[in-house]
């Protein structure tokens, strides 16, 4: 069963990884190998949570990337059906 309007993954980084820890976006970028760039990108939700991403906040934080992956999933399938009307697929039929 999904989520109702599930938040973008980046939320929760902000808040059970970044925030929790105490740290900063900057600090928070060092810890997990990437730019500072790259990770404000996600926690503002210009991003989302790439193979990579999850594996180095796994590494980092002690969690789960398949979690991190399956939020990213949640939100990227709820924001689609959103626009569901708006996609134009016939259906097939098999023989």
């Amino acid at each position: 069963m999904s989520m109702h309007n599930p938040p973008h993954p980046g939320e929760t980084v902000r808040e059970l990884c970044i925030e929790a820890a105490g740290l900063t976006v900057t600090d928070a970028a060092k810890v997990l190998g990437v730019s500072r760039q790259a990770l404000n990108n996600l926690v503002n939700k210009h991003a989302s949570v790439t193979p990579e991403m999850a594996v180095r906040l796994e590494k980092a934080f002690g969690s789960n990337a398949e979690t991190w992956l399956r939020l990213q999933m949640n939100y990227d399938i709820w924001q689609a059906r959103k626009n569901a009307s708006k996609i134009k697929v016939e259906r097939y039929e098999f023989a």
